[in-house]
């Protein structure tokens, strides 16, 4: 993700407020203040709010102000406030997170670097429109974004490697967009579909997709079922350069070869069934998409992108998910990934009668999956921590501090446990 410029609103800043708001511009934040009543008319990408008794006593101000603004939040407290009786709800539900007047200042600073990340990260799927299965903050998901930033702007070919749904055509959409070949066509052809006359026609004829992705991109969805004869007509065009016709005719090719697979190519040649020599072309580089049901710190998320977009769509208000919802998302397995995630949400959002999407809504079960098999105490102690830290996560995922102080641990030991089992 490219560099954005980090515009600060500070709503109704107290005299302590104003006191620090000029180290926040010499690290680099474009600040503005402004009054309750004017901050929906401001432009901004963080939020600070000095939250006062009055807010929490006629919250609708602030809650109208956050749920229109499509970022994240952070509330400072002074001590007069912080006895009051709802704090702790208010903030969790509707804010980033929280820090006592006065603030300690290298603190707010990383609470806002935090929280600007989280937004940026929440809108990708507003600014780029198709990216959802892109979206997210769980180490998969940065580690993905890396590798593209990295094989974007090269011209070798990769092989992309996933379960169904996972988003295999959408990250060879987004090579093409990183590469010098954006301006170029970007042609997709599914390699499983037809009959072999009928591929080879469509692949290598004179309007066929290799012709047609000249200059460009041409991925290759499904290349484990592409017929033996012509992954061996495919592997010559791509070395010699050149697309040979049937009449003899010969195309100088200059094209990118992306391609899909939710099988082992080494497994299809050891079984004589892919060509030695075409995967060890594909295979220059190799990017790997980790399933949805490995990605826990994703899934609410995402879910809660979704219900918002069709919420867009259908030009209503947008639906919450209950939590028992919630849980049922993080126990569920996700064979169809993220594409099966937008049709349960889609279908979730049709059918609740409330402004609550239920998991019988999603046509999920609200019990826990089966269990799994007996194991020792430890066993059984590691997937009980496991399953906690999912739970507090579907539900608090915009907020870690505050899933943290549910499951009554520090922050620095719940960002250790996340990191234990790979969650974060």
């Amino acid at each position: 993700m490219s560099a954005a410029p980090r515009r600060l609103l500070v709503v109704d800043p107290c005299e302590h407020c104003r006191q620090f708001l000029p180290f926040l511009v010499e690290a680099g934040w474009s600040v503005s203040s402004q009054s309750l009543d004017q901050a929906l008319a401001a432009s901004y990408d963080i939020g600070l709010l000095r939250l006062r008794i009055d807010h929490l006593e006629q919250p609708e101000g602030v809650k109208h102000l956050i749920s229109r603004s499509g970022t994240e939040w952070i509330a400072l407290i002074d001590p007069y406030t912080e006895a009051h009786s709802g704090l702790d709800e208010f903030i969790g539900e509707w804010f980033f997170d929280a820090l006592a007047l006065p603030v300690d200042l290298p603190r707010l600073q990383g609470l806002l670097g935090r929280a600007f990340g989280i937004a940026r990260l929440r809108g990708i799927g507003t600014r780029r429109g198709d990216q959802h299965e892109l979206l997210g903050q769980s180490r998969p998901a940065r580690e993905l974004r890396k590798q593209l930033a990295r094989l974007g702007p090269s011209e070798k070919p990769v092989l992309i490697c996933g379960e169904s749904g996972c988003g295999k055509e959408l990250v060879a959409h987004t090579l093409h967009r990183m590469s010098r070949r954006v301006a170029e066509p970007f042609v997709s052809f599914n390699c499983g579909v037809l009959p072999e006359p009928e591929t080879a026609s469509l692949l290598f004829g004179h309007q066929g997709k290799l012709a047609s992705a000249n200059g460009g991109t041409l991925f290759l969805d499904a290349i484990s079922e592409l017929p033996l004869g012509q992954q061996e007509r495919l592997l010559a065009c791509l070395r010699t350069r050149t697309l040979r016709h049937a009449d003899g005719v010969g195309l100088p090719l200059d094209v990118r070869v992306l391609a899909s697979t939710r099988e082992e190519l080494g497994e299809l040649v050891e079984q004589g069934r892919f060509d030695p020599g075409l995967r060890l072309w594909l295979e220059q580089n190799r990017l790997c998409i980790t399933p949805l049901r490995k990605r826990q710190g994703d899934i609410a998320l995402l879910a809660s992108y979704f219900a918002d977009l069709y919420s867009l769509e259908a030009g209503r208000r947008p639906s919450h998910f209950s939590e028992e919802a919630l849980s049922a998302m993080s126990r569920h397995r996700w064979p169809g990934n993220v594409r099966e995630l937008a049709s349960r949400v889609r279908r979730g959002y049709a059918l609740a009668e409330s402004g609550q999407i239920e998991a019988d809504d999603l046509g999920l079960q609200s019990s826990p999956a089966d269990g799994a098999p007996l194991g020792t105490l430890e066993d059984y102690k590691r997937r009980a921590e496991y399953q906690a830290l999912c739970d507090a996560l579907a539900h608090y995922s915009s907020n870690l501090s505050h899933a943290a102080k549910v499951l009554g641990v520090s922050r620095p030991t719940f960002y250790r446990l996340l990191h234990k089992h790979q969650l974060l």
